[in-house]
């Protein structure tokens, strides 16, 4: 029973954690977005990004990271024989590279706050491309948990499913931002 009510808590905090991370690219993009605008809207727009984003960052995204992993530790230590499934080992494999995207966010929160409403140093592009990590890390995080012992057969076939997914979306941000411009 204790362990079920910790992946429960593990899955609500994942999707708290993932909520904040999609929305705090989003609000790079957007601040890279007034680039183009007048100075006045720009410093105000700035501003607030700034203020929104550090929020996000500070009150929803590492607290619920926070929680995600602890509880996620917490049903390796009530339930071991995980670290012997070749699913999870790929599994925490997809998890540093979520945890290396985190620290690139951590980052450019502290980049924007320290800009003082200067120009994000990024391409508008790369930021957009840089949007969708999380969505791809999801992907293969999720999965690999719901497919198993069926990751280790079909392995091929879903390694060349995500990059095809992930080919998609990297050319349909690449065309909406040339239809924007």
């Amino acid at each position: 029973m204790l362990y079920t009510i910790i992946k429960a808590v593990h899955i609500i905090f994942m999707v708290s954690y993932f909520a904040g991370i999609f929305y705090l690219v989003r609000l790079f993009v957007y601040y890279k977005d007034t680039d183009a605008f007048d100075e006045s809207k720009k410093q105000i727009l700035r501003e607030q990004y700034i203020f929104m984003a550090r929020r996000l960052w500070n009150i929803i995204t590492v607290p619920a990271g926070t929680i995600m992993a602890v509880s996620g530790l917490a049903m390796i230590f009530l339930n071991s024989g995980l670290m012997k499934m070749p699913w999870f080992h790929l599994k925490i494999t997809f998890l540093v590279g979520l945890a290396i995207y985190h620290y690139w966010c951590w980052k450019k929160v502290l980049q924007i706050k320290n800009l003082n409403g200067n120009p994000l140093p990024i391409k508008n592009i790369k930021l957009r491309q840089a949007n969708e990590i999380a969505t791809f890390l999801l992907f293969l995080v999720v999965f690999t948990v719901i497919l198993k012992s069926m990751v280790i057969e079909l392995w091929w076939q879903l390694i060349v499913g995500f990059f095809v997914l992930v080919f998609l979306i990297m050319m349909t941000v690449k065309l909406v931002n040339k239809k924007k411009q």
